[in-house]
């Protein structure tokens, strides 16, 4: 496929994705249908429909539409490229812009320039204050590719030599001494050797940092309340060196998590309806998701104050049902990849004001500027 075509196929995919369909259901339905279309073909498209989504609103600014054609034209826009050199109208390629779309759009400002919705700038300038600006505008932009070392069966300088090796550049990073950025060939990750033997998981550095947060020790009995894909759960493990307890309210999202377990050499346990008493229950609870935006941008689109409401009743509600779980002196871990207050710091306080007896340990966020997501983690106990 030429250069052009790729926009033409990306501002059909936009279409698509604003007409209601998820994007990667999009992304999968074109790619069934365009058999012609290699994999840079692919990747290249994908890039292109994933830097729109982050830049939603300013681009449709720019490009003084709602439409893909639209957000391409404000894309290219944006970044300096010349229009004229995709909307070509030969082959697969965009039809050639008219007057009207040469004199339409406008530059965008406050939350349109900032890429979110009105009422979640408002949001995150009560929650994040001066730093508001400087999240949203992190937001726009792609997340870095990091994975983590699995020391239960690799150091990290073993994996980062092995990694090079296959041609995957990497550095480690301060936020968690378990994490390596992918500096070069992350596409390619997969693939390894490093990979597929379970030396190496994808897991963002902030997600590695709050499991690095813990205070976990071998011997210690441990369940992931919300345990998704287990990410954390297989992180959790690695530092036990022992079992990890995995329970989540849909068992469909763990169903990739045997097969990982047994890449990396873990012990998980599903449970489905967790007994007794833990020495630590984290709950990495359902959220907006606005610290990982970069890596899920439709999230911000699709939020609404609704649905934020139901989801901050679904996390006081999993801190009120874990509490019974943990035994005296125990810790529960409550964690987001939220930066939003009322997802964070308040559930904390609500939960304290329900459960006078329980104490925080400690509290702490991961700022975007940090390098990876923005995520948010304390640590209780019952006095």
């Amino acid at each position: 496929m030429t250069p052009a075509a790729r926009w033409a196929a990306a501002a059909s995919i936009l279409d698509q994705i604003a007409a209601g369909d998820p994007a990667e259901k999009a992304l999968t339905t074109w790619a069934r249908k365009s058999r012609f279309a290699g994999s840079k073909d692919r990747a290249a498209i994908r890039d292109h429909v994933y830097d729109i989504l982050r830049c939603w609103r300013s681009t449709a600014s720019l490009g003084g539409g709602d439409t893909g054609r639209a957000r391409v034209l404000g894309r290219l826009r944006q970044t300096g490229e010349d229009p004229d050199a995709v909307f070509i109208g030969d082959g697969y390629a965009l039809s050639p812009l008219s007057e009207k779309e040469r004199e339409a759009g406008h530059p965008p400002i406050g939350a349109e320039a900032l890429d979110l919705p009105d009422w979640v700038y408002e949001r995150f300038l009560r929650s994040l204050s001066d730093k508001a600006d400087a999240t949203a505008e992190a937001l726009r932009h792609r997340a870095s590719v990091f994975v983590r070392v699995n020391l239960l069966k690799a150091d990290v300088a073993s994996a980062q030599a092995a990694l090079l090796e296959e041609g995957i550049e990497t550095a480690p990073h301060p936020l968690s001494e378990t994490a390596l950025e992918v500096i070069e060939g992350a596409r390619r990750l997969s693939q390894t050797e490093a990979f597929r033997t379970g030396w190496v998981e994808l897991q963002d550095v902030a997600s590695q940092a709050v499991v690095d947060a813990l205070p976990l020790a071998e011997g210690m009995r441990c369940l992931d309340y919300c345990a998704g894909g287990g990410g954390k759960t297989l992180a959790m493990a690695a530092r036990l060196h022992g079992p990890v307890d995995a329970h989540d309210a849909d068992p469909r999202r763990m169903s990739d998590l045997p097969d990982r377990a047994e890449r990396a050499g873990a012990t998980v346990t599903r449970v489905d309806r967790p007994k007794g008493t833990y020495d630590l229950v984290l709950c990495d609870v359902p959220c907006s998701g606005s610290g990982s935006w970069r890596r899920s941008p439709e999230g911000k689109w699709r939020l609404t104050p609704e649905r934020l409401d139901e989801l901050t009743g679904i996390q006081a509600k999993i801190l009120d049902q874990v509490a019974g779980l943990i035994r005296p002196g125990g810790t529960l871990a409550y964690a987001t990849c939220s930066v939003l207050t009322c997802e964070n710091e308040a559930q904390i306080d609500g939960f304290l004001s329900r459960h006078p007896e329980w104490r925080v340990a400690m509290q702490q966020r991961f700022d975007l500027s940090q390098g990876g997501d923005g995520f948010f983690v304390a640590t209780l106990t019952k006095t």
